[in-house]
């Protein structure tokens, strides 16, 4: 009988588009269409533009209102395209994730009026972790040190804002095995694409728009000796190589050990591939660590004495490969990546040479300089410091500089009981086989980002900060998941 409760009569109800005919609705819909039609007359392309984004935005809020996970769907394929899209059309893309994070809070807290929402689920050392990080970067607002409350607002959001928002929302949407299959086919095919139009840019060149922003600058750090540096539609080259390396880590690994499902396991294949070969075609030297040391991790975490003895080999090969060898020195790709092995290279020294001049500088300020001191932040806001014209080079010490040994110290310590719980989860807790080999693969995966995060500041910056959150979560969940799973298999014995 429960079926037709919920049954509408169309011959006793009013729905969809039946309530258009209502004379209230009516006048509302003609004077919408009339202002619309006014800016557009007025404004022309410009109006047409603000007409379909009106209704882009209007899509989304009922959506996200109506399905709050969707939001999380969608932050993630944002932090994909956001960035780069500024390329095409100006505008604060950047600040889109904020908004879409914000407007699922506001999403759920009006859901909560109608029913029960499972707060609790974000419950979690995770969560206090991030939290006190954040209480921190509020802290840093106090800064005697500080030169500009307005690069704190804008350096904040990737070092803070973003995973204190993120992280409570993934525990409660985002944090059951279904989530994690989708979590990885969505990845995989943004890094997919994103390696396309990486191989579009290396075969083919620059389109109209991506030749203006090298114009504008890009071309500095995206043209060496004559040859581009491919960026895709990420940021820059440094995030693209690196999140395709996070890419070829994390599915290789879930590729290795698919032996049920052939279609699942070519896409994986691709995705690895890929993930590979973007990192050596951005010519960004720091995305190596991402493999070496994700491999590494892969390695102990294996527990397996002949995966140990086989990868040790292969690690050894390829150190001898790029630091021992001239092989394949004619290729630009393979010769620009084996500079990443050369102690006295010339960029190495000059980073060396600068955390020098931060270590004297920092050594009586243990708070820092204030968060947004250095990078571009300081550049745009405070020009004249000393911070902002020493070039950092590295997420570390762009943490270290903006908020001290203090800051610096808290954060790794952070980076650190997150690796290390997911690590133990895999090692000692999770026995479903499947569940364990996601858990290691986006283990191995972190470690490397956290390692190449010391040549590029790629863990704050997107689509890897949204890949780290939704990571962490699944490492600090997956327990409960493989609880769930033993349960599941328990009754259906019992069956």
């Amino acid at each position: 009988m429960d079926i037709f409760k919920n049954h509408i009569n169309p011959f006793e109800n009013n729905s969809g588009s039946m309530r258009v005919t209502k004379l209230s609705s009516a006048i509302i819909l003609f004077a919408l269409l009339t202002v619309l039609g006014f800016v557009i007359v007025k404004t022309k392309v410009t109006g047409v533009a603000f007409c379909v984004g009106l209704f882009f935005v209007v899509a989304l809020i009922y959506v996200i209102f109506k399905s709050p996970k969707i939001g999380i769907y969608i932050s993630i394929i944002l932090g994909f395209f956001a960035i780069g899209a500024s390329r095409y059309v100006e505008a604060p893309w950047g600040l889109t994730i904020d908004a879409l994070l914000v407007l699922i809070y506001i999403a759920l807290f009006f859901k909560a009026f109608r029913v029960k929402l499972a707060w609790h689920k974000a419950k979690s050392s995770l969560t206090l972790l991030v939290s006190l990080w954040m209480a921190y970067v509020l802290l840093q607002l106090g800064n005697p040190e500080a030169l500009s409350r307005e690069a704190w607002f804008y350096a904040m959001r990737g070092v803070g804002l973003y995973q204190f928002l993120a992280i409570p929302l993934l525990f409660m949407l985002f944090n059951k095995q279904k989530d994690l299959n989708n979590f990885f086919i969505i990845w995989g095919i943004l890094s997919l694409l994103g390696t396309l139009k990486g191989i579009q840019q290396f075969q083919f060149g620059v389109d109209p728009f991506e030749q203006r922003w090298l114009e504008l600058g890009g071309a500095e750090t995206h043209i060496l000796f004559g040859k581009l540096r491919i960026f895709s539609f990420y940021s820059d080259a440094g995030q693209f190589g690196a999140s395709q390396a996070h890419a070829g880590v994390v599915f290789g690994i879930l590729a290795l050990f698919k032996k049920t499902n052939l279609r699942l396991r070519s896409f994986f294949i691709a995705v690895a591939i890929g993930g590979f070969f973007g990192m050596m075609i951005s010519g960004t030297r720091g995305a190596i660590a991402v493999p070496a040391i994700g491999g590494f991790v892969f390695l102990i975490l294996s527990k397996n004495i002949k995966i140990l003895i086989l990868g040790g080999m292969l690690v050894a090969a390829a150190y001898i490969f790029f630091a021992h060898t001239t092989i394949g020195q004619g290729n630009y790709e393979i010769r620009r990546m084996r500079t990443a092995f050369d102690p006295n290279e010339a960029s190495l020294q000059v980073r060396l040479s600068n955390q020098r001049k931060l270590k004297g500088y920092l050594a009586t300020r243990p708070f820092g300089g204030g968060l947004g001191a250095t990078g571009n932040w300081g550049l745009r806001f405070t020009p004249q410091s000393f911070l902002a014209n020493t070039a950092t080079d590295s997420w570390y010490v762009m943490i270290w500089a903006d908020t001290g040994v203090v800051g610096l110290g808290y954060y790794l310590f952070m980076l650190f009981f997150i690796l290390v719980s997911g690590a133990r989860n895999v090692m000692f807790k999770i026995k479903d086989h499947n569940l364990k080999i996601q858990i290691t693969a986006i283990t191995c995966g972190m470690a490397g980002i956290m390692m190449a995060s010391y040549g590029n500041g790629v863990f704050g910056q997107m689509p890897t900060g949204i890949l780290m959150y939704a990571t962490m979560v699944f490492m600090f969940v997956s327990p409960q998941l493989d609880k769930n799973k033993a349960l599941k298999t328990y009754k259906i014995m019992d069956l």
